[in-house]
């Protein structure tokens, strides 16, 4: 009934053993997590020179374990960032503006005179000229009404001829008082009247000739003709109101944009000096430029609701890559700055007090610096004041950057990468020395385990539990152990005595051994139970021997 109670307290303990195991391998793998995700700096790595002494104003600075290289407060490396140079170059000062093409001339051509149209003599989209016959109209009723203004003029100067000779006869008999004054006067009237009729009759028919050639349409511009309106065989006047075509003049052409009213005064400026300012029309991607062309003119008041101007500029459009009605756009050049100081537009930054950048020194640190902008470009910005030609700005990373800050460049990655890998090579050399350690240390406790033989049975377990309770120390015991016991086993097999075979519970015991496990006092009880089953099988096989030799006395 005690082997019960036996049993338990091995069990307790073994609980309460495997309990503090697993503590102990949690902290080791909190304490492994926490050295991996805070790694110290070593002595000469850009973090510790940082950290020893750097500017206060530094990122990761005193407020985070370190003064200086950037990001560096817990062993980090610098901020990688990008520079670029100060060049000087000319800057050009430009107004972009979003505009609309429009034509110079748009006209509707309509027939002056009303009748069926006989002929059109124009192709849908055609360029014509001034002066081009587009239609026919047909002209058989104008060429009737001709002949008779020409007919009632003839007629009409025939009777003034003839009152005026009249006239002279009467003059002559008035000479000689042989007609009466009165009679004179009466014609010579009569000569007047006629000579008014005849000038309304030539006005009549020269009206006949004017609206027969209104028979004969013709383009009043050149340009572009629209869609036709109307077919053959249509009665046409000069009352429709989408007459026969439309023309639209496209060389010169005109582009009409706004200007923002803050840029009015500059470019009044530049006209009243009599520039001659160059105009560019580029298409909706500004890549492709259509046309150049000059500034024509400034509209007369500003637009309340969008607080700008209209101006227009004249393109030859010879090419006509400008179409009326498209949206392009115009670049106004104003005036050009030479040897103006340039840096990429990433390169200023905006704060409470100004604009500034961060210039590069000489020992991989960067300073901020107070500068004045001027004119920009959708690339580049003039810096006015404050920077010199060939100094290096921090174009990209700057973010991350405070004064006296220490970074590192693209080019500069390649060592520090290299230097680590040393670190880690060098870690990666212990972990396997300690592994060689542990693995000679099995090696041991194998061999120590080895060693029970089945005469032997108690003193070999002893001997395991003893080699394994040792651990690291008991290693080369339970070497020497299994080496003493390797030779008696073979001064045994030697002298012919019989061994057993190994048992299932001192396999596991030898297993033990080998891997350096604590011995517990359950091993202890069936140690001895093994060793009294040993001692039995022992007896049988000596009662057996016996009657086998006296029977072959016999």
């Amino acid at each position: 009934m005690q082997a019960p109670a036996v049993e338990r307290r091995p069990a307790r303990r073994t609980k309460i053993i495997g309990t503090l195991l697993a503590l102990a391998a949690m902290v080791g793998l909190g304490w492994l997590a926490w050295h991996l995700t805070h790694p110290s700096a070593e002595p000469g790595a850009p973090g510790a020179q940082g950290a020893a002494g750097g500017p206060p104003g530094a990122p990761g600075g005193a407020g985070r374990g370190g003064a200086g290289g950037g990001r560096g407060g817990r062993g980090g490396p610098p901020s990688t960032v990008g520079v670029a140079a100060a060049e000087k170059a000319d800057l050009p000062v430009t107004l972009d503006a979003l505009g609309t093409v429009t034509a110079a001339a748009t006209t509707t051509v309509r027939p002056q005179v009303s009748g069926i149209l006989q002929k059109v003599l124009f192709k849908e989209g055609q360029m014509v000229k001034q002066g081009q016959v587009l239609a026919q109209i047909d002209p058989r009723p104008f060429e009737l009404a001709l002949m008779q203004a020409t007919g009632n003029r003839q007629r009409d100067e025939a009777q003034l001829e003839n009152a005026r000779l009249t006239l002279e006869r009467y003059q002559t008999l008035l000479s000689q008082d042989s007609i009466a004054r009165q009679d004179v006067d009466t014609q010579a009237a009569l000569v007047k009247q006629l000579q008014g009729t005849v000038m309304t009759d030539r006005a009549n028919e020269g009206t006949a000739k004017l609206n027969l050639g209104y028979t004969r349409v013709v383009a009043p511009i050149s340009g572009r003709v629209g869609l036709r309106v109307v077919d053959i065989g249509n009665l046409v006047s000069s009352g429709d109101a989408g007459g026969l075509a439309v023309i639209t003049q496209l060389s010169p052409i005109d582009v009409e944009f706004s200007v923002p009213q803050d840029r009015v005064p500059e470019l009044l400026g530049r006209v009243n000096e009599g520039a001659n300012l160059s105009a560019l029309a580029f298409d909706r991607t500004r890549t492709n430029l259509l046309e150049k062309g000059r500034f024509a003119a400034l509209d007369n008041q500003v637009d309340t609701q969008t607080g700008t101007v209209m101006a227009k500029a004249r393109f030859d459009n010879a090419k006509f890559a400008l179409f009326p009605s498209q949206f392009v756009n115009v670049r106004l050049e104003l005036r050009n700055i030479k040897d103006a100081i340039m840096v990429p537009v990433t390169a200023l930054r905006h704060g409470g007090t100004g604009d500034y950048v961060y210039v590069l020194n000489q020992d991989h640190t960067v300073s901020l610096r107070m500068v004045t902008r001027g004119q920009a470009t959708v690339e580049k910005v003039q810096i006015v004041s404050g920077l010199q030609v060939g100094e290096q700005v921090i174009t990209e990373g700057a973010d991350r950057l405070k004064d006296g800050a220490k970074v590192v460049l693209p080019t500069d990655r390649g060592g520090q990468g290299g230097a680590g890998g040393g670190r880690r090579n060098r870690g990666g050399a212990g972990a396997a020395a300690g592994g060689g350690d542990a693995a000679a240390g099995q090696t041991a406790g194998a061999a120590g385990g080895e060693g029970h033989h089945r005469r032997d049975g108690a003193a070999a377990a002893n001997a395991g539990a003893d080699a394994a309770g040792a651990r690291g120390a008991g290693a080369p015991a339970g070497g020497a152990n299994a080496a003493s016991s390797d030779e008696g086993r073979r001064a045994r097999e030697a002298a012919g005595v019989p061994t057993t075979p190994e048992s299932p519970a001192e396999g596991a015991s030898r297993q033990r051994a080998a891997t350096g496990d604590a011995a517990t006092p359950d091993d202890a009880a069936k140690a001895e139970r093994r060793r009294r089953w040993q001692e039995r099988q022992q007896q049988g096989q000596g009662t057996q021997q016996q009657p086998a030799q006296g029977s072959g006395a016999r």
